[in-house]
């Protein structure tokens, strides 16, 4: 069963009746888009009872990542986004699919490590027939909003081992304590959890993706981790095919 991210990105009038939900659904959780592709695709379905209007763009993690700055039909891509998504705006109609081309417009991007963009993928609802007994709506557009890894040719090392790489520590800091992640591989590494035990000690951090050769802080709450001997982390991340997968590595203490 494909997973989607279901974001509720518009809100228009309130109503006691009830709430539709997305009825597009997005065939994964991610694209990889290795550099030697012309283009990859990706397979929507409309698995609700009514057309749907829909939407898609990509950005740049800064960039129009709110529904208000989507682009309008026929405005060009952002020049800092080198992709092409199309078709840009359709109507796909119940138990009816539609694919979805990515293109790469062969703009540079680093070849020594990955580079991450989001795909947008907004479902608009039809709006619903004028009710004279509940005049007062609520109407939703929600939005799928997935990671696009562009993996260029050549890179060392295999995606799935890099969360094996990464290098853990506890170090105090300004903020608090925190467990920080180095990360020497040429991939993101999206951490879904962190688990930090020093003998009786337990610590759960909040964990983000980790970019290529960077490092990231997650904050810890159990100060006496700093001072505790030897500290094991158990973590989860996603892989490329939407997977949870766990491992277990040791963190040294960082002055």
């Amino acid at each position: 069963m494909p997973v989607a991210l279901l974001v509720a990105a518009l809100v228009v009038w309130w109503t006691a009746g009830p709430i539709a939900f997305a009825a597009v659904i997005v065939d994964g959780t991610r694209v990889i888009y290795p550099a030697n592709r012309h283009e990859v695709s990706v397979n929507l379905h409309n698995v609700g009872e009514a057309p749907s209007l829909v939407e898609v763009w990509i950005d740049n993690g800064k960039d129009r990542t709110s529904v208000k700055d989507a682009p309008k039909p026929g405005d060009p891509p952002a020049a800092d986004v080198p992709f092409v998504a199309t078709p840009p705006l359709f109507r796909l109609d119940p138990a009816q699919g539609q694919t979805l081309r990515l293109i790469y417009t062969q703009n540079p991007l680093p070849t020594d490590r990955e580079t991450v963009f989001w795909l947008n993928v907004l479902d608009i609802p039809p709006r619903a027939k004028a009710n004279p007994d509940a005049p007062n709506q609520l109407e939703m557009a929600f939005r799928h909003r997935l990671k696009i890894f562009f993996r260029p040719a050549g890179l060392h090392g295999d995606p799935a081992d890099a969360p094996k790489a990464v290098v853990w520590s506890i170090a105090a800091g300004a903020d608090g304590l925190a467990l920080i992640a180095r990360n020497p591989t040429p991939y993101h590494i999206a951490f879904v959890s962190a688990d930090v035990t020093a003998g009786t000690i337990h610590d759960d951090a909040r964990t983000e993706m980790v970019a290529p050769a960077s490092s990231a802080r997650f904050a810890l709450t159990q100060t006496a981790l700093k001072n505790a001997g030897a500290v094991k982390v158990h973590y989860s991340f996603i892989n490329d095919y939407g997977a949870v997968v766990t491992g277990d590595a040791a963190a040294s203490s960082a002055p």
